[in-house]
């Protein structure tokens, strides 16, 4: 099928996407903090709600429609501006929460499935920074010549999720594992409560320093 790239292509493109996959960022951090916090399903929402943000970033860079979004200087500061205050409401809400590992909390009535996904989704879309990177990495294995290149983008953006995956998941899974033996000491729990609260405030920094060019 002329959309397929050749084989080289597909295993390149496989390894770049595991190194992504393994490297820390805010989408990771919500996965497992929700994992920790809400169980496991609610992990796997979130994770399947920035998936879901994977493929919209995917349909931008093919129609060109993200190159017009990073060239508009106003367009790029509203979207750095409104993904740092969705990280630091992130924070925020982690903190204010207290003890997110409580086990009346986690078997109580946590978020639904479908905020779960809306909150991974959201954390995805308004990263300037995935569309900075999907912008630079999806094209790298695309020549622009190629009057398939549109096709050949999205195949390669659909192709990054069964991917990432197997990286992604057992992270979610061993959260959860992990979430039982913190539910057994409130101290640590509020110490887990910071630390994510601190690490959604550090990437909401380096999203607002995030250069266009």
């Amino acid at each position: 099928m002329p959309f397929i790239p050749d084989f080289a292509t597909i295993l390149q493109f496989a390894l770049a996407t595991f190194v992504i996959s393994i490297t820390p960022g805010p989408d990771m951090t919500l996965f497992v903090g929700r994992a920790l916090s809400q169980g496991r399903a609610a992990g796997f929402a979130c994770m399947f709600g920035a998936m879901s943000g994977i493929l919209i970033h995917t349909a931008l860079v093919a129609l060109g429609l993200s190159a017009l979004i990073v060239a508009s200087p106003e367009a790029f500061l509203a979207l750095k501006v409104f993904g740092a205050g969705y990280l630091i409401w992130l924070a925020v809400q982690a903190i204010r929460k207290g003890s997110a590992f409580s086990p009346e909390k986690k078997a109580g009535s946590g978020r639904s499935l479908l905020k779960n996904w809306a909150t991974g989704l959201g954390i995805n879309l308004l990263n300037p920074k995935i569309i900075l990177f999907f912008m630079t990495f999806l094209p790298q294995f695309v020549s622009a010549t190629d009057p398939n290149a549109p096709g050949k983008l999205f195949f390669l953006g659909l192709l990054f999720i069964p991917l990432a995956l197997p990286v992604v998941a057992p992270m979610v899974i061993a959260a959860d594992s992990f979430s039982r033996l913190l539910r057994k000491s409130p101290r640590v729990t509020r110490m887990v409560d910071y630390l994510f609260a601190g690490v959604f405030s550090a990437f909401a920094l380096k999203i607002l320093t995030a250069q266009a060019r």
